[in-house]
């Protein structure tokens, strides 16, 4: 029940529809108690005949409301139209995955429910409104707050261009996908004690469990499942992490003594989707901000800028986790390992992170030099030995691409001194055997014999 109201939630945050429609609501009960204040004359003495309430006839009233409705539902097509003219761009210049996050852009549904709650509210105050021959009424209070709505969606429209023109900048976007990597990552990181990961021995008579369903693997309950292995005395061992795709009929997990009902737990504390999310995937999030850089470094579009822009954020990512041990995925239980999860592997990170880019940067001097600038920024912050070797292989990639790709001396000769530059970085506050192997890569990038 848990992980299908977590999904539920997180399609409802995802999507477009539900702010617009709240709104919606929101304009139909507010008309439904400002007529019922008028009705029973709750318009307070001091008020009445007060320049700022409507004091006009039921004439009036009906041709101001009926303005006022046919211009809010005019400007909400022109909103939606706008939306979808930025979805198309959006598309088009910095990928589709890119889609979801101007849907769930909070300025965009306020807008369109500002209007289509005012069109609503306008709706149901004019058929109230009553003239000479249909026994007066005229809900002044009512349409006091129409006129106070529709001044509210005038303001609105003002914030909605200046908020889609930003938005559809792509330094707003790349720093919006960005803010989706840092707290994606948040949910990996830690500083805390961990338990090791068993080794492979411990799973070796394990009995698979299979899975009959298919789709993206967006969401597990590890606390329930430990819980439940614990009580059971057996250890659970899931096979597939947030993102990954499960297949029908594919294990998804192993057990290390045979329990039943085991599927059906899955089952419950699972969620799997069309699609893959960010939230809990720092994967899939990684993936879209790459996407950026590797589109605008294609032919159509060729905009170098963008892509050191995405190369800054992500060395950001890298220095936000440096000091900071990943989660192993092992929950204890009693002291006894309960349930192991897949980890996020430091190498297999940055590997997303930089392999697309610098594949698709061959021959562009800026981008390479700009990824070595990067690289040498997160050397003075990383300190653990084996994640400086991971770093140390990504520089002599970036050299071997170089050597390989640029032709202008001039160039080669500047991607080896940010490199060497990269490798001093390195010999500060490093391990003996790590500044050893740093002179040494260093050597070998530049083409000299150490």
């Amino acid at each position: 029940m848990k992980s299908r109201l977590y999904k539920w939630l997180a399609d409802a945050l995802d999507a477009f529809w539900p702010l617009p429609a709240a709104m919606v609501i929101a304009g139909i009960l507010l008309a439904v108690g400002m007529l019922h204040l008028d009705e029973n004359g709750a318009l307070p003495g001091w008020l009445d005949g007060s320049s700022w309430i409507y004091n006009g006839g039921g004439t009036g009233a009906r041709t101001l409301l009926g303005t006022i409705a046919a211009s809010t539902i005019g400007v909400a097509g022109t909103v939606f139209s706008i939306t979808i003219a930025a979805l198309s761009l959006a598309a088009g210049q910095m990928g589709p995955r890119l889609l979801r996050n101007f849907t769930r852009d909070r300025g965009n549904q306020v807008t369109l429910g500002a209007f289509l709650g005012t069109f609503s509210y306008s709706l149901m105050v004019l058929r109230r409104v009553r003239t000479t021959e249909e026994s007066l009424f005229t809900p002044h209070l009512s349409l006091t707050v129409c006129v106070i709505l529709a001044f509210a969606c005038v303001a609105t429209l003002v914030y909605f261009v200046g908020h889609m023109a930003s938005r559809i900048n792509v330094d707003t976007v790349v720093e919006l996908v960005s803010d989706d990597v840092h707290r994606a990552v948040d949910g990996i990181r830690t500083v805390s004690d961990q338990a090791p990961r068993p080794p492979d021995a411990f799973w070796s008579g394990a009995t698979a469990v299979k899975d009959n369903r298919s789709g993206y693997l967006r969401h597990v309950d590890a606390a329930a499942l430990a819980d439940w292995a614990a009580e059971h005395g057996t250890a659970l061992r899931v096979l597939r992490r947030p993102g990954d795709y499960v297949f029908p009929g594919a294990p998804i997990a192993m057990m290390t003594v045979p329990v039943a009902g085991v599927g059906a737990l899955i089952h419950a504390h699972s969620v799997l989707a069309d699609n893959r999310s960010g939230a809990n995937d720092v994967e899939d999030a990684l993936r879209q901000l790459v996407e950026v850089a590797v589109r605008a470094l294609s032919p159509g579009i060729n905009d170098p800028h963008t892509a050191m822009s995405v190369l800054d954020r992500l060395g950001a990512v890298l220095c936000k986790l440096a000091r900071c041990e990943l989660d192993t995925g092992v929950h204890l239980r009693n002291g006894e390992i309960a349930l192991e999860m897949p980890d996020v592997n430091y190498d297999r990170l940055v590997g997303l992170m930089l392999h697309m880019i610098r594949q698709n940067a061959a021959g562009s001097a800026a981008i390479l030099i700009r990824m070595l600038d990067v690289l040498a920024q997160v050397a003075h912050c990383e300190t653990l030995p084996d994640r400086r070797v991971t770093l140390i292989h990504h520089v002599s990639l970036v050299c071997m691409d170089a050597a390989r790709t640029i032709g202008n001396a001039s160039d080669l000769d500047t991607v080896n001194a940010r490199a060497a530059l990269f490798h001093e970085a390195l010999q500060h506050a490093a391990p003996a055997s790590a500044g050893t192997d740093a002179g040494s890569q260093a050597a070998q990038c530049s083409g000299r014999t150490p």
